[in-house]
């Protein structure tokens, strides 16, 4: 058995060796035969070059459409990821600019008043805490909102809460770790504010409705729609300059604001403290009779008749 399988091993040697010599000489033949025939019949070569093109190009373009979607939607995504980044950059630049330009008006409307006088006492320094507004209780009957700070955070009853956009309320209640704001819509709300424009006084009165009032105007203003509306720093409530809103619609006596703050997307609260005492040592009562009996002194801040 061993001595066939040798000797088939020793005949089948030398045929392999001289597939070999015959495949390279044929490849070679082969190569050679192209060229020659290149040169001598070019046309026909090309022909079957221009045929083959045809066979392969549709092949070639469906294989490379799942590739151009590919990357047109990495590139669609890179760009989706930019606009994202620059959108929350346009954002933050707006939020500054719109505090810029509250400040500016703020302060181009005090320097008109302040050209004449001298030894002008400036506001005292405020401090802020800035809270999450955690619970939202606007409804038909009461708008308020609960924030996740409290006492311990050095919260007090009267305090402004405001947003990068204006006024938003004052808290009405204080917990150990969380309080009430009283928004400016809700139907106990009553401010002290002025027509930054004419200067004219009145009192703004929420309605719990997006849309507060201004009462104790007098008859016969010049008083238009677009007019900005700040606190006026009356009943020690606020201090003056605070942006509220513009006034959006003059009707039959109604003359309605639409405040600066978006109830919608407001998830945080300044809570500033102005050092005033206002709005904790007033009677509701008094300072509802006082508001409507002198309207010219502009009132006073009425606290809400539920405790708040």
């Amino acid at each position: 058995m061993k001595q066939r399988t040798g000797s088939a091993l020793r005949l089948a040697s030398p045929l392999r060796a001289l597939v070999h010599r015959l495949t390279l000489v044929m490849v070679m033949a082969a190569a050679v035969g192209v060229m020659v025939l290149g040169r001598a019949n070019g046309p026909m070569v090309s022909q079957a070059r221009t045929a083959v093109s045809d066979a392969v190009a549709p092949i070639l373009g469906a294989l490379s459409e799942p590739v151009s979607f590919a990357e047109g939607l990495f590139a669609n995504l890179e760009e989706l990821v930019d606009l994202r980044a620059e959108n929350a950059r346009l954002r933050i630049e707006r939020q500054r600019l719109a505090e810029w330009q509250t400040i500016a008006q703020r302060l181009d409307a005090e320097n008109r008043q302040l050209r004449t006088m001298l030894h002008f006492v400036p506001d005292p320094r405020s401090s802020f805490i800035s809270a999450r507004v955690i619970g939202d209780h606007t409804g038909a009957f009461v708008r308020e909102v609960l924030i996740s700070a409290g006492e311990k955070s050095g919260l007090r009853k009267g305090q402004a809460a405001m947003t990068g956009d204006g006024l938003a309320g004052r808290v009405s209640e204080v917990g150990t770790r969380s309080a009430r704001v009283l928004l400016l819509t809700d139907i106990n709300s009553r401010v002290p504010v002025v027509v930054e424009r004419t200067r004219d006084r009145a009192i703004l009165a929420g309605d719990n409705s997006n849309r507060p009032q201004l009462l104790y105007l007098k008859p016969g203003l010049q008083i238009e729609v677009g007019d900005r509306v700040v606190t006026s720093g009356d009943g020690g409530a606020f201090p003056p300059g605070l942006p509220v809103g513009v006034i959006d619609r003059i009707s039959d006596g109604v003359v309605s604001v639409t405040p600066f703050v978006d109830w919608d997307h407001m998830e945080f609260l300044q809570i500033v403290d102005y050092g005033l005492d206002g709005v904790l040592g007033d009677d509701p009562a008094a300072a509802a009779a006082n508001a409507a009996a002198n309207p010219s002194a502009g009132g006073t801040v009425v606290a809400p008749p539920r405790g708040h």
